[in-house]
């Protein structure tokens, strides 16, 4: 069951004394809180600025901290609401100063989450992105497909699931969280990172068997409804969301790598994080689609997700298959909290829920249970994520993908590639 891999990621985390060091990080906040206002403090040409000091003001509350080593800064607050994050300027080194036009100190609120992140820009940073939108939006196309492939990882698996099964797991948010964090504990017990990256996927993979085989497999032998078996899936993200808040804490960490400078190809500057996340993304989906369509245990799971019942009758085994279908689907939504823990950066107890209204709009708006449906509705809406960013505040961005989706569906309720018969 999930809280048997909650608490073992659990384990790995309080028992690796290494994890700051594999991260350096600001100084904890002389209290230890849920909700945290964190940044990284980064010149213009995208190397950290460590001895920074910034505090934060507001609801009776005053906290401040000093950028680490790697230009990171985290400060947490007793709860959330509207607070005034200030940079003291004579901390900064000497030749560095904030962009022309940077508002310092600003009010910042919180926004349906629990760690706040804020950006200040050094050297030209704002001008450069006020005079060159051309460049900027091609830098957000890029961003928004690499994002997309990101969210069709973990999409293509919550349609898998849907298809074979009909379950809607709301607990798959909870899969892709365990991706990031299970490289994050396994590389603080000092695995080197690719080992961890790769014990990571087969803890994700064997979260999905142990859901099925001791959880979602007697539910459908007792023959409990779809809506019933969505309320447990709720109540088991809530659960497992909690363990890894009670054991990781509130605060964000860094996997080995994650800061990292730009490169410009081209008019097109981009992190290579973004780079390899887009093109371990596509390789990845791209198996996936053969297989589906090729391999023998592809065919028989596209015949479980038309017909359970002829597919039995014709002797394949369905049980068998939707077994797979769980650990392939942990097996994408763990690679999926991966490259997420790489391209927001950070990791957090509840980054896979932070998204998982954007991973249900994509297979959503592609069509319930269909696995390329998925795909195209991810990149839809990762691309319209970032889009948006140029004109709405970062805290609204997911809004107008879920507007999207809203109007889609209104005039296409199967989705983009759904039929007709599956609504309903």
């Amino acid at each position: 069951m999930g809280a048997f891999f909650a608490a073992l990621i659990a384990t790995l985390l309080v028992a690796a004394p290494s994890a700051q060091a594999t991260t350096p990080s600001p100084s904890p906040s002389p209290q230890s809180f849920q909700n945290n206002i964190s940044g990284f403090l980064r010149d213009d040409a995208r190397a950290p600025i460590p001895g920074v000091r910034i505090t934060a003001t507001g609801n009776n509350f005053e906290g401040s901290a000093t950028s680490g080593a790697n230009g990171s800064w985290n400060i947490g607050v007793p709860v959330q609401g509207t607070y005034t994050v200030e940079l003291d300027t004579s901390t900064l080194p000497e030749g560095i100063k904030l962009a022309d036009g940077q508002e310092n100190p600003r009010d910042v609120t919180f926004s349906q989450t629990t760690n706040l992140s804020v950006i200040f820009a050094f050297g030209k940073g704002i001008v450069v992105q006020e005079q060159d939108f051309g460049q900027n939006l091609l830098n957000r196309l890029v961003a928004g497909l690499s994002f997309g492939l990101l969210l069709a990882l973990a999409s293509v698996g919550l349609s898998l699931i849907f298809g074979t099964t009909g379950l809607t797991n709301f607990a798959h948010g909870e899969m892709v969280t365990l991706g990031a964090l299970a490289v994050f504990a396994f590389n603080a017990w000092g695995l080197p990172l690719w080992i961890a990256i790769a014990l990571s996927l087969l803890v994700g993979a064997g979260f999905g068997f142990i859901q099925d085989t001791g959880l979602w497999k007697p539910l459908r032998r007792r023959g409990t409804g779809l809506v019933p078996m969505m309320i447990v899936s709720i109540g088991l993200a809530l659960a497992v969301r909690f363990v890894f808040q009670f054991f990781f804490g509130g605060a964000t960490q860094q996997l080995p790598g994650a800061q990292v400078i730009n490169v410009e190809i081209g008019p097109i500057s981009v992190s290579p994080n973004t780079l390899w996340s887009l093109l371990v993304s596509a390789v990845v989906i791209a198996i996936v689609g053969i297989g589906l369509l090729k391999t023998r245990l592809g065919k028989a799971t596209r015949a479980v997700a038309d017909n359970p019942a002829l597919a039995a009758a014709s002797g394949i085994d369905v049980d068998g298959v939707i077994r797979i279908v769980w650990v392939v689907g942990g097996l994408l939504a763990s690679l999926g909290g991966v490259l997420w823990a790489y391209y927001r950066p950070g990791v957090t107890w509840d980054m896979g829920s932070q998204i998982l209204l954007a991973i249900f709009a994509g297979v959503t708006l592609g069509g319930l249970g269909t696995v390329f449906g998925a795909l195209i509705g991810s990149l839809v809406v990762g691309i319209f994520i970032e889009l948006t960013s140029l004109v709405l505040p970062p805290d609204l961005k997911y809004v107008g993908a879920l507007v999207v989706m809203i109007i889609v569906l209104l005039f296409r309720p199967q989705g983009i590639l759904g039929r007709r018969e599956r609504v309903g």
